[in-house]
């Protein structure tokens, strides 16, 4: 429910900052545990993810798959045309996505009897959150203010022809040319979402690779299948400056070429929102914008805890999920288990989409020295990866005569392989130990299997 009380001060158990991925997740699990909470958001309950990021994000990269889908039916036999993209169509279909999302989100909320104060909240004391000249006191304040988009010196958002993300997904037509600042998770899935609606796009990145936290293996098969589809690609190409023109913009990377485009998209990352919310005022430690905690998520100010993207680590939805429900738990006397940052699984929508859990080879071999092994299964073997005409592979990687500390693969639905990565990574499982699992035919599952298979010594297919 929404609160319209007007009184200074209210105590109650729990007061969570943000209503994000973070925020909601341990409002409605504190709740469930029989805490009194409210939940303060200056915008609406659900946050980034649900709003201007995850969500309507990978309803326009579905569309996008439809697109292709519509553009290559011939090769599977069926008789289909494509006459083009209707961002009207395509916005109405996301939006609608959207709306019921939030609308059950905001019924699950109000049903959980969790008290929701618009406005935009402030820490004002040790346990205190102060909003519209209201001050909610409470036992604990967990800090779930989310993140932004990040932009580079001498690079003006316009929202215009030079965009963030949220101004990408507001679109009302598609770009004839676009440059995409940035080759990370958002500046490849918007890539890779521009190209199947038919724009021409160019993606600049400064470091060598792009998706530069990825296996290398990784970076490589993308960057190829990107080529193929005609994304243009500067990598190791560090961003200069930018102007306006009459078509759009003219970007200057470093060495002083020049690319032109109809829009930019700024696509290089996101802060922490954490400036000017009281958090250092009070006492809470900061490194560069991020709260600093430990690993139950305390930070150093007694019964202040901070969840999701201010917290250094990964900047993922499903994160801070999983660390609102931890504090929840925490706060209610459970006694978590402390979340395994490395066993979080990461997702790259893009196509061919990026699913990876655990260590990169490179970083095995920092911590292990030899005494790793890798294992590379190509999906060309996998049945099913071939009914869908899709390329990639599955990439393990072990400690020698020990758990698989890493999984990585490429292909389409990649995504939907992770859960089961991530158990094998969790539960510190050996090749030996997976080997021996039966996997439904023909999924694309049967590729981790036929890959541990291999890396147990019983290889079927042919593999690296």
């Amino acid at each position: 429910m929404t609160d319209t009380d007007t009184s200074t001060e209210q105590d109650y158990d729990l007061v969570v900052l943000g209503a994000g991925s973070g925020g909601y997740a341990c409002a409605l699990r504190a709740a469930q545990l029989g805490l009194s909470v409210v939940l303060v958001e200056k915008g609406k309950v659900g946050g980034t993810c649900l709003h201007v990021g995850c969500i309507p994000t990978k309803a326009l990269l579905h569309a996008a798959e439809v697109a292709d889908s519509a553009r290559e039916s011939e090769q599977f036999g069926v008789n289909a045309t494509f006459e083009g993209i209707d961002m009207g169509g395509v916005n109405k279909y996301k939006d609608g996505v959207v709306s019921r999302l939030f609308k059950g989100l905001t019924g699950l909320v109000k049903g959980r009897g969790i008290t929701v104060v618009e406005g935009e909240g402030r820490l004002a004391g040790p346990r205190t959150v102060e909003v519209n000249g209201r001050r909610l006191v409470g036992r604990h304040v967990v800090l779930a203010t989310g993140s932004y988009s990040k932009s580079l010196p001498g690079l003006e958002v316009d929202g215009h022809r030079i965009l963030t993300s949220e101004h990408a997904l507001t679109l009302d037509r598609v770009p004839a040319s676009v440059i995409v600042l940035g080759g990370g998770v958002i500046g490849c899935e918007f890539a890779s979402v521009w190209r199947s609606f038919g724009a021409d796009v160019t993606i600049i990145e400064a470091l060598p690779r792009l998706v530069a936290a990825e296996d290398e293996a990784v970076s490589t098969a993308v960057e190829r299948a990107f080529r193929k589809r005609k994304i243009a690609l500067r990598t190791g190409a560090p961003f200069e400056s930018v102007e306006t023109t009459d078509a759009g913009v003219r970007l200057t990377v470093q060495g002083g070429d020049t690319i032109e485009a109809e829009v930019l998209l700024v696509a290089v990352g996101r802060g922490p929102t954490t400036a000017g919310l009281g958090y250092e005022e009070q006492g809470v430690a900061m490194e560069r914008g991020f709260v600093l905690t430990d690993e139950r998520l305390r930070t150093n100010v007694d019964g202040v805890y901070a969840v999701g993207d201010i917290v250094p680590g990964l900047q993922l939805a499903h994160r801070g999920f999983q660390q609102g429900i931890f504090v929840a738990e925490e706060i209610a006397g459970l006694a978590p288990t402390p979340i395994d940052e490395a066993g979080i699984p990461r997702v790259t929508y893009s196509d061919p989409e990026i699913a990876s859990v655990g260590m990169t080879e490179t970083a095995a071999r920092s911590t292990y020295g030899d005494a790793v092994q890798t294992l590379t299964y190509d999906l060309g073997g996998n049945g099913k990866s071939q009914i869908l005409r899709t390329q990639g592979f599955v990439k393990l990687v072990r400690r020698t005569d020990g758990p698989v500390v890493g999984v990585h693969v490429v292909g389409a639905r990649a995504g939907e392989l992770i859960g089961e990565a991530q158990l094998i990574y969790n539960w510190e499982a050996h090749p030996e130990d997976v080997a021996p699992l039966v996997h439904a035919h023909p999924t694309q599952n049967e590729a981790l299997g036929e890959a541990h298979l291999a890396l147990a010594g019983k290889p079927l297919h042919a593999h690296s």
